[in-house]
């Protein structure tokens, strides 16, 4: 079983930076792979991104491409998301989620473990 705990969410003005943090509990952190979502109010919990088991490998949604960059650290048990050129619709809860399955990684049901996430508000 793995924790997951998601942090570096705030407040920040349009065209703004962040760096959210997800740390995993445990020692078996490579059976994992890992993904970031998130959810605006109203509106279903969407796939943002995810990295493979040994980080060699990545994938963004289409609306996130080009602006955010996820990356993990096998040694400190950790995945981030870079997050450039904020944009109001950016605005959303975002939870990071680990799976050991080899299923569609953009679908929050194929994932085991669930942070209890962090907001991001993007004004404009």
């Amino acid at each position: 079983q793995v924790q997951l705990v998601e942090s570096g969410g705030g407040l920040v003005q349009a065209g703004g930076s962040l760096r959210l943090s997800c740390a995993a509990s445990g020692r078996t952190f490579t059976r994992y792979t890992m993904g970031w979502f998130r959810q605006a109010p109203g509106k279903e919990r969407e796939f943002v991104a995810t990295i493979t088991r040994s980080g060699s490998s990545t994938y963004y949604a289409e609306a996130v491409k080009g602006r955010f960059t996820i990356s993990k650290d096998n040694a400190k048990n950790t995945v981030y998301l870079h997050i450039n050129s904020l944009k109001p619709e950016d605005t959303a809860v975002y939870y990071c989620a680990a799976k050991t399955s080899n299923g569609d990684p953009r679908n929050p049901d194929e994932y085991d473990y669930w942070g209890q996430g962090t907001q991001v508000t993007v004004s404009s």
